[in-house]
């Protein structure tokens, strides 16, 4: 039962997110227009980091810290490189298959395997501390606070465990439907409550310390005939914000919800895998049709919505300063006003091959899935990297 649910799990996303020929089984995508960039945005480097996510459907999201960068592949080959520089510093190799990007946690790094295995590091060598067999396969970034690592696996399962030795500390299950997307969203903690999003379209609060469920609700109920109608997984990361979380499902809802109580402040209908940012005032989304969407944070209202970049598998948009970028399937990063959501720049990641290959920077006559980008753009202050599913990174410079 388990391996059937994989596979389709796996052939689900497939029509979702597209990652051959073309994003949608029924249109193509929107054909990029030219623009002309009204920031500067410089790209001071790029290099490829072995071998990435390849072919498989694995968000490998860099991690920035002191500003060194931590990155690995799905082969397990685990890097340090100086992010001003883009110079290697240190490089280890797991021999394992990976399958979640690294979490730089407490002093300590993470990684998830899909062999259901969690590896805990030393940040300054990559040197393995313990390693940790658990149920299933790991897609979401473990998450770590006051000395208790929470891992989610594909199964169901949610681990507690000793930072310090990956003992168990406690174990929280439920029922996985049949038919599911492939991904689940990374389990957040606040305040020593812990957040999860199900594949059944459910909310779940633990406490960190033992595990106990605080309160469950219901962000999405399944609609339609069919298994794949029916679909409502919360794969996109939950945002926290004070004391509100927000949670978008797939063919479902877009809520806020009391992080104390389970009550949903408001909630409007949406359907996103990918997720969402949130500023003071706005939550950006980008939906599963490739909307890109600003709407009032207090109530849910629609402010602005960006159709220009429609069925090109947009990531979970980013912020940076007073713009909002994501990326798409074919290596172009996008950057957006904030205000009214009209595109402001473009730039194409390894973008000085393709500027040597075709006199059009904006050729889109072929459709390589290996240009696709996974994974949400990674901000450190005015620089930004992005990553191709086959390992290819750039990084770009906000100028002022």
């Amino acid at each position: 039962m388990k391996l059937f649910r994989l596979l389709v799990a796996g052939f689900s996303s497939m029509i979702i997110v597209a990652c051959g020929s073309s994003p949608s089984p029924v249109l193509p995508p929107v054909k990029l227009t030219h623009i002309k960039n009204e920031i500067q945005i410089t790209n001071d480097w790029t290099r490829n980091l072995d071998q990435g996510a390849s072919f498989g459907y694995l968000k490998l999201k860099p991690v920035i810290d002191d500003g060194k960068l931590y990155s690995v592949d799905h082969t397990g080959y685990l890097q340090l490189t100086d992010l001003k520089t883009g110079r290697q510093i240190w490089e280890k190799r797991l021999n394992t298959t990976i399958s979640t990007g690294p979490s730089l946690q407490a002093g300590q790094l993470y990684v998830g395997t899909s062999q259901g295995e969690v590896i805990a590091l030393s940040p300054d060598k990559g040197e393995v501390r313990w390693r940790k067999i658990l149920s299933s396969e790991v897609l979401a970034t473990p998450r770590a606070a006051d000395g208790t690592v929470v891992v989610r696996t594909v199964d169901g399962k949610m681990y507690g465990l000793s930072a310090a030795d990956g003992k168990n500390r406690w174990i929280y299950s439920r029922d996985v439907p049949l038919l599911t997307l492939r991904g689940n969203s990374a389990p957040v903690i606040s305040n020593g409550i812990v957040i999860m999003g199900s594949d059944s379209g459910k909310l779940t609060a633990l406490t960190l310390h033992d595990g106990t469920v605080l309160w469950e609700t219901t962000v999405a109920v399944p609609q339609g005939r069919t298994e794949l109608e029916r679909i409502i997984d919360i794969d996109a990361e939950l945002v926290v914000v004070k004391d509100v979380v927000y949670v978008v499902s797939y063919q479902g809802r877009l809520a806020a919800v009391q992080i104390n109580s389970g009550r949903i402040h408001w909630a409007r209908d949406m359907s996103s895998y990918t997720g969402m940012e949130v500023d003071p005032y706005r939550v950006y989304l980008t939906d599963a049709e490739g909307y890109v969407w600003a709407v009032n944070r207090f109530n849910g209202a629609t402010i602005w919505r960006q159709e220009k970049l429609l069925r090109r598998s947009l990531t979970r948009p980013a912020l940076q300063k007073g713009y909002l970028v994501v990326a798409d399937y074919n290596g172009y990063v996008h950057w957006l006003s904030r205000e009214d959501g009209h595109l402001v720049a473009r730039k194409r990641i390894n973008e000085a091959y393709y500027l040597f290959t075709s006199p059009d920077p904006d050729d889109e006559i072929l459709f390589d899935r290996a240009e696709n980008v996974l994974s949400t753009p990674v901000i450190h202050g005015e620089t930004i990297l992005a990553l191709d599913r086959m390992g290819t990174m750039s990084a770009f410079t906000l100028q002022p």
